[in-house]
């Protein structure tokens, strides 16, 4: 068989390409080429999607972060809850916005934020301001246990959505609609990906909104009239949003295939050393298929033996990163630190054949 990748864009692209050759041209003819008509026609689609009043769009998905972080009340010497296992994204939007990492643990087997631990974190002597909550690998995390603690402690809530476009919780409530506000990234790999770079801020309070488009354009409250502190130059480009205006109606489609993917890969995987991952509901959209292996270099090698990549997200927590110097040395996260030992993605994106998941299927369960 074809080696069967963890991903392949050219498979996503492809039966999109004459569109998107179309609304490039379109934006070359036009003129505007940053913030002009197609961005506030993509704002207004995303925003509509994800039940919200207002979207944002900036370069990236942590500038979103950022932005949000910044728009919601968070100042410089803040400290800001947030787990330690989503590759420092989180974390760089937290040191750029001047404010303190503040590490939770997560939830075993959903890589999600434990919410008892932000509970114990949010009772203790230093207060915090504000909540990141990463719905990662596309599973939401426990919005309701996480809102009830931040509403308790006067928090202001932040989702990372860039794993979880679409993304439909037991209440019927979009990822990115139940926080203050939340960060998308629109970067290729994503449920919803550009051509490139791409991220938005999503939220129904028009006060964050209009700081947010602030921060995203240097601060500015009328051109050339710099008002916040901290602004940025982080805007969305014509192109790009063109092309997720084009990409955004298969958006759920994809997000079921990838379910599909996903939930066979849960039934039909019996290895005693596999530990698979328990996916049902819309709540969950397949971003990622991650399992947890003590096995897990053993296992990575036999399947590339079989022509089967995979990856680990991800290998080293952000309270471990070198960048820090030792600053966060007596942090204790039991859970994180054994997921990143553990945890293998297996490939899960919606041109994947039948024929191809079979294949890692059998190939896990000849392990």
């Amino acid at each position: 068989m074809t080696p069967i990748p963890l991903n392949d864009l050219g498979r996503r692209t492809s039966p999109f390409r004459e569109q998107l050759a179309a609304a490039s041209d379109a934006v070359v003819r036009s003129g505007y080429f940053v913030l002009g008509p197609a961005v506030a026609n993509f704002e207004r689609e995303f925003a509509g999607y994800c039940g919200v009043e207002h979207c944002i769009g900036v370069a990236n998905g942590t500038d979103a972060l950022e932005i949000a972080l910044k728009s919601a009340g968070v100042s410089p010497g803040d400290r800001v809850a947030l787990c330690a296992n989503a590759a420092m994204y989180g974390t760089s939007a937290v040191i750029a916005s001047g404010a303190i990492p503040c590490y939770v643990d997560i939830e075993p087997g959903r890589s999600t934020m434990d919410p008892a631990e932000l509970e114990r974190i949010a009772s203790g002597p230093d207060s915090l301001r504000a909540v990141i909550v990463t719905h990662l690998y596309g599973q939401m995390a426990d919005m309701d246990a996480v809102s009830a603690c931040a509403a308790r402690h006067g928090l202001s809530v932040i989702e990372d959505c860039a794993q979880a476009h679409g993304a439909i919780d037991q209440k019927g409530r979009r990822a990115g609609s139940i926080g203050d506000a939340a960060a998308f990234s629109f970067y290729p790999t994503k449920n919803l990906g550009a051509i490139g770079d791409a991220g938005a801020v999503v939220t129904r309070s028009e006060r964050v909104a209009n700081l947010a488009r602030q921060y995203r354009q240097y601060g500015w409250a009328g051109k050339y009239d710099n008002r916040l502190p901290g602004g940025r130059n982080s805007r969305l480009d014509e192109i790009q949003a063109s092309f997720l205006s084009i990409m955004l109606p298969s958006l759920d489609a994809w997000n079921q295939r990838r379910r599909h993917i996903a939930m066979r890969y849960s039934r039909e995987i019996l290895n005693s050393r596999i530990d698979i991952h328990p996916c049902e509901g819309s709540d969950y959209v397949a971003h990622l298929y991650v399992v947890r292996s003590r096995h897990r270099d053993a296992l990575k090698a036999h399947l590339a033996s079989h022509g089967i990549a995979s990856d680990i997200h991800y290998p080293i927590p952000d309270h471990r990163q070198a960048c820090h110097a030792g600053r966060f040395d007596d942090v204790i996260l039991h859970v994180t630190d054994r997921d990143s030992e553990t945890v293998l993605t297996l490939p899960c994106f919606p041109e994947l054949t039948d024929d191809e998941v079979s294949h890692v299927i059998d190939a896990c369960n000849l392990f």
